[in-house]
């Protein structure tokens, strides 16, 4: 017997996305294109929320 679950399980679509700040090792932060912190960036905070390094874990934000 099969599992109900696995009836629906379907696997997770592929999302393609570009991200408007770039990792800065030096300044150990998230930075716009043109070189401002991502996180000070109001509109950028309202539509993702968050801006997630990729230094290190994904549970670290740059506030």
């Amino acid at each position: 017997m099969q599992p109900f679950a696995l009836n629906y399980a379907r696997p997770a679509a592929e999302w393609e996305t570009t991200t408007p700040y770039v990792y800065d090792s030096g300044r150990q932060l998230n930075v716009l294109r043109d070189g401002r912190i991502a996180a000070s960036d109001r509109a950028l905070m309202r539509d993702l929320g968050t801006t997630t390094s990729t230094a290190g874990s994904k549970t670290h934000f740059d506030d």
